[in-house]
């Protein structure tokens, strides 16, 4: 579907950026927090949007195909696009194709591997990996919440989470409203748009910037977690409800 993925580029690496600068322009923000909002705007294709998803009971498949799609647009777009936002910033590509290709594409092949091989197998132990899946999300909430509360606290003043909130709300709209009139693509196009790539904006951030940045993105991984699990959940039973 050319058009649809057109569509989804578009959303992820034209209007999302465009939104961040905008925000940007409008709120008087910090300069950390300027940068890791320019630099979470042109970093797409994040690993838990399978599992968003899975909640919004959307089109899996479709989900683990927009990701790699996405997070290979990324590797090429990101250090062409963000040094053009920020001015002088050095993007080392094979920084954040390193980062990318063994946290997200490894693992993909392998499990893509084995349930092409041993497709009974991989029935089997799907709940139980799905499980392992659940429980480090919610520890990964508890962990942000704690270790983060702190940061979280200083960003208030600084209209940090506000400009967050603003951010992902805004894309899980222009995402969703690009998807298409299927529901189940619909969803996943929205959080697919909303929930950006933390780990290659991190890779970006540790070589160029300092530590406030690093924290910022953090926070906002944090916000992104809050704000589109429950949504995902909303969409999941929009979907169940009759029409």
């Amino acid at each position: 579907n050319a058009r649809l993925v057109i569509l989804a580029l578009v959303a992820n690496f034209v209007l999302v950026p465009i939104l961040a600068v905008a925000i940007t322009l409008v709120l008087p923000l910090d300069d950390s927090v300027r940068i890791g909002l320019i630099l979470l705007s042109t970093a797409a294709g994040a690993p838990f949007l399978p599992k968003l998803a899975e909640a919004a009971k959307g089109n899996t498949a479709f989900a683990v195909g927009l990701m790699v799609l996405l997070m290979v647009i990324t590797i090429i777009y990101l250090p062409i696009v963000l040094p053009l936002l920020l001015g002088d910033v050095d993007v080392n590509p094979w920084e954040i194709a390193r980062s990318l290709i063994v946290m997200m594409l490894i693992p993909l092949a392998i499990g893509l591997f084995i349930k092409a091989r041993y497709e009974e197998a991989a029935a089997k132990i799907q709940p139980t990996f799905g499980m392992a899946s659940n429980i480090a999300l919610l520890a990964l909430l508890v962990l942000g919440l704690v270790l983060n509360f702190s940061s979280m606290i200083a960003l208030i003043g600084s209209l940090g989470i506000l400009a967050g909130i603003i951010f992902i709300v805004i894309a899980l709209v222009i995402g969703y409203l690009l998807g298409g009139s299927d529901s189940g693509i619909r969803s996943v196009v929205g959080l697919g748009t909303a929930q950006r790539n933390i780990s290659a904006a991190l890779v970006v951030a540790a070589q160029n910037f300092d530590s406030d940045v690093i924290t910022y993105l953090m926070v906002m991984a944090l916000i992104g977690l809050v704000i589109l699990m429950p949504a995902a959940g909303e969409l999941g039973k929009r979907a169940q409800q009759p029409v």
